[in-house]
């Protein structure tokens, strides 16, 4: 199989929870675990830190690959969802994978998977854990792809382990209450290995410092120890949290003597995060006159602050492109629109879009008024048509719908 026949393989033929949701949740890790002694345990010759928490994780895990990149070591990056090219969830110092190792690798174990009936996640997991052992990276920065405890990067014991913060998102399978979504992403914390917590409340910081006394982690909470926080390319007011956490998390790494990050590398580090990774879709702005800004919000927790910031432009009319999936709670986000907007609601092209109806009638209830357009490329095109030079356009609602965008 080609590049493409063998990604629409992985997407078409299994279980995966971009495409699917709650059906693509696995209940344990025997299957990772499987793979892994299949592929001859790779995740075991890796250095790794591991990333998880609601918000924020995908920023933060590129901030520590840049960071890591400018102090001058091999960097491995695994992160999801992808925008365009299922490539871009597996990185070296900012290069994807390519394609030729991507159908090799499917080649090589299509037949193992099938028989034991390996998720879409599971095989890409196992991919990048097989890749990174064999281009032996100095480090590699592991983003959980949802939850903790079960997510299938958790079978490795990495040098830190990081939780940027707790939302309810995903309640469907991680639980509906913050405390236990919290448990949830506690479950990354090993023993002995130490966990720095970006963002906490008094509802999630017991439980985070309880699976860390019960496994003799060390904790810490960078909300409270840092103090001068860094600038950085990625210009959304939520990075002011992953830039803490950021800096907290080098600190310890610094503190076990295998690595040398300096503060030259650590401030270069987070103002190149996009040359040095290629992150996109984060507070990105793809025009001026008027203003364009996408951005993959999209749950209460990101979406208050990407609000709050829009709130804080000067601008003549504010136009939003929004649409969403169908499991997102729409009475915790809807609220926080602003009603003072023209709206162009749509459906992003995936099985899980909401209807633009459904969207449309429910934003009705929060005086959120618009069109419906049939995808996200008409209500963009719109958008831009009716915007004067001192306007605004944002787009938004999930990360689907910034991944029909032309984002270059």
């Amino acid at each position: 199989m080609n590049y493409q026949e063998t990604t629409n393989w992985m997407f078409n033929q299994l279980p995966m929870y971009q495409l699917q949701g709650a059906s693509a949740y696995k209940e344990d890790l025997t299957n990772i675990k499987v793979l892994a002694t299949h592929l001859g345990n790779p995740q075991n010759e890796l250095k790794c830190i591991h990333v998880a928490g609601t918000n924020g994780k995908g920023s933060t895990s590129h901030m520590l690959a840049s960071v890591l990149q400018e102090a001058g070591y091999n960097v491995g990056l695994y992160t999801s969802p992808h925008l365009k090219d299922f490539r871009e969830r597996i990185k070296i110092n900012g290069a994807e994978i390519s394609e030729d190792f991507v159908c090799e690798f499917v080649a090589k174990h299509k037949d193992f998977f099938e028989a034991n009936d390996m998720s879409f996640f599971e095989m890409s997991v196992g991919l990048a854990f097989d890749y990174f052992a064999s281009e032996k990276t100095d480090i590699a920065i592991i983003e959980v792809g949802l939850g903790g405890r079960l997510d299938a990067t958790n079978i490795i014991t990495p040098l830190v382990s990081v939780i940027t913060n707790i939302d309810l998102d995903h309640t469907q399978f991680l639980g509906n209450t913050p405390a236990v979504i919290a448990g949830e992403k506690a479950g990354i914390i090993k023993p002995n290995v130490p966990v720095v917590i970006g963002e906490y409340t008094n509802e999630t910081q017991p439980v985070f410092v309880a699976k860390a006394e019960e496994n003799k982690a060390p904790i810490y909470f960078a909300s409270d120890l840092i103090q001068e926080v860094f600038p950085s390319d990625l210009i959304g007011d939520y990075q002011f949290h992953n830039k803490k956490t950021v800096q907290q998390t080098i600190t310890v790494l610094n503190s076990q003597n295998e690595f040398k990050i300096s503060d030259e590398s650590l401030k270069s580090g987070l103002l190149k995060v996009v040359k040095n990774t290629g992150l996109q879709g984060r507070w990105q702005q793809l025009g001026e006159n008027p203003k364009i800004i996408c951005d993959t919000a999209h749950n209460k927790h990101g979406l208050t602050v990407v609000m709050n910031q829009i709130q804080k432009e000067t601008f003549d009319h504010l136009h939003i492109v929004l649409g969403v999936v169908n499991d997102k709670d729409l009475d915790s986000i809807l609220p926080l629109f602003p009603k003072n907007a023209q709206y162009y609601f749509c459906r992003p092209d995936s099985s899980r879009g909401l209807d633009t109806e459904i969207l449309k009638e429910a934003a009705k209830k929060y005086d959120l008024s618009g069109e419906k357009y049939d995808s996200v490329a008409e209500a963009f095109a719109a958008a831009r048509q009716n915007a004067g030079q001192n306007d605004f356009i944002y787009v938004g609602g999930s990360t689907f719908v910034v991944a029909e965008l032309p984002l270059h």
